[in-house]
């Protein structure tokens, strides 16, 4: 069939042409929306600015075609080979290209956007600035492939292969690349935010100057990748593969990597402002100096000096722990439960319950906070089911005013704005306390419970594993005859006799508040 004979038969109305031979035909322009050219012979053929709209090409070949500048919107090319193909500008929206072959294949600056590119093979293929927004590329080889300055926004790569490309300076926001292989690609200054890369393999890639915020790095193999002035603000690396990388001046404000390796990483100029340094592995790391401004911007600087960067990240999670001098019962173990969920309800910091640890004869309540400036705050709340509350509070409070006194003598402690923040956070939380007190019913069905009226001990432990014990009543631990009939009335009369429990040593006080990172 010559070209002749197909256009006249196309214009009369006919439209399966499946199986053809019009190798190096000339269809430039040509109108052949909705037609069947299935399996047909379409090598070398020049399509340069045709319309192929809602054309049936699965299973055609198409090797070295010309195909610049054509619109292929919603065309079927599922298992078509379009090895050396010239796609330049070409708009393939919607199209199917499941299985599709596009080895070397030219589709700069053409759009994919909604494509299925499904398993489909795009080895070497030039995609530069080409758009791919929420097209699917789950299993495809676009190993050596150019998408440098691409938009690949929402596409879905998940276990693509993408080892040796390069992706600069595209934006891949949002993007799934859940298990993608990107062994030695080349990402410098693309835009990940909001991507999800976990489980993927990022060997040896190139990252210097990405942004990766918000990204799901969970279990990525990171090891000697380039991640020099990355931003992996709140990002998720827990127990990431961080080995031998590079993080020079790399912006890991908020990042969660419980669990991340670092063993021989660099880390020298990092800012880590509100970022937890415990359980990581830092075996042999590189860290000269860190940035702990809230805003990265250096003014705040931490110096160290030989194995000192080793201890900084191995810190210990912040924590209080309300040790009562009794054994839960199952009523006791609801009324607190319900008492916390009330209380978590206002205060963000109580949003997950604590462990709890019971004995025959005492419980251990463990809370774990965020940053050690939320200690005295969550404990301040924490205690408040109970009836040690009064007195452990006044010690708070009294706790903070021998830290403000320490630090307007002798300002060796920390800066004036540390004290600011913590005396902030205690007064709202002060007012926090008593809404609380007067509007949840929960805490007064606590309260009546003889577990609730024991002997507490309080116990504040900070990220540097330095311990405070900042309330402990005087008949905490102290046995009494007949212990097993003691009543809720022996344990008023005995409340309503105490004093406020010594308070701390200074010493101890400000040996505890220098540990706070």
């Amino acid at each position: 069939m010559t070209v002749e004979e197909l256009l006249e038969k196309y214009a009369a109305g006919v439209l399966d042409f499946s199986g053809i031979d019009l190798s190096e035909a000339n269809l430039s322009g040509a109108k052949l929306s909705g037609a069947n050219l299935s399996g047909a012979n379409l090598s070398i053929v020049n399509f340069s600015g045709a319309n192929l709209s809602e054309v049936n090409l699965s299973n055609a070949k198409l090797n070295v075609a010309r195909l610049s500048g054509a619109n292929l919107i919603s065309a079927n090319l599922n298992n078509t080979s379009l090895n050396v193909a010239n796609l330049i500008r070409a708009d393939l929206s919607r199209a199917q290209l499941k299985g599709a072959t596009l080895i070397r294949a030219e589709l700069i600056r053409a759009e994919l956007s909604r494509a299925d590119l499904f398993e489909a093979n795009l080895n070497s293929a030039d995609l530069r600035e080409a758009t791919l927004r929420q097209a699917n590329l789950r299993r495809a080889n676009l190993s050596e492939a150019i998408l440098r300055g691409g938009f690949l926004t929402g596409a879905n790569l998940e276990m693509a292969n993408l080892n040796a490309t390069d992706l600069s300076n595209t934006d891949i926001s949002g993007a799934n690349l859940r298990d993608a292989e990107l062994r030695q690609a080349n990402l410098n200054r693309a835009n990940l935010s909001g991507a999800d890369l976990s489980n993927a393999n990022l060997r040896w890639a190139d990252l210097s100057g990405a942004n990766l915020r918000w990204a799901d790095l969970s279990g990525a193999k990171l090891s000697g990748a380039n991640l020099i002035g990355a931003d992996l603000s709140n990002a998720n690396l827990t127990n990431t593969s961080l080995v031998h990388a590079n993080l020079t001046q790399a912006k890991l404000i908020k990042v969660e990597w419980i669990g991340a390796d670092l063993t021989g990483a660099t880390l020298t100029g990092a800012k880590l402002y509100a970022t937890y340094r415990f359980g990581l592995k830092t075996e042999g790391i590189t860290c000269e100096w860190v940035d702990l401004s809230p805003n990265g911007d250096r003014s705040i600087i931490q110096k160290f000096h030989a194995e000192d960067s080793r201890e900084f990240f191995n810190e210990t999670p912040p924590t209080i722990r309300i040790i009562i001098d009794a054994a839960i019962e199952q009523e006791a173990n609801f009324a607190i439960a319900g008492a916390y969920y009330q209380i978590s309800q206002e205060y963000q910091g109580l949003k997950q319950p604590p462990s709890i640890e019971s004995g025959r004869r005492r419980t251990v309540f463990t809370f774990r906070v965020d940053s050690d400036l939320a200690l005295f705050p969550t404990a301040y709340l924490a205690i408040l089911p109970f009836q040690d509350a009064a007195f452990t509070q006044n010690n708070i409070s009294r706790v903070l005013e021998m830290i403000t006194r320490e630090v307007n003598v002798r300002d060796n402690l920390k800066s004036s704005n540390f004290l600011e923040q913590l005396t902030q956070l205690l007064e709202q939380t002060t007012t926090l306390a008593n809404t609380i007190k007067q509007m949840k019913k929960n805490l007064r069905i606590a309260a009546k419970l003889n577990f609730c009226k024991a002997p507490t001990q309080t116990i504040l432990t900070n990220s540097s594993a330095h311990t405070l014990i900042v309330y402990n009543n005087p008949n905490f631990g102290k046995r009494f005859i007949n212990r097993t009939i003691l009543n809720a009335a022996t344990y008023d009369d005995i409340s309503n006799k105490l004093t406020n429990s010594t308070l701390p040593e200074l010493d101890m006080v400000a040996h505890f508040v220098k540990g706070f990172h």
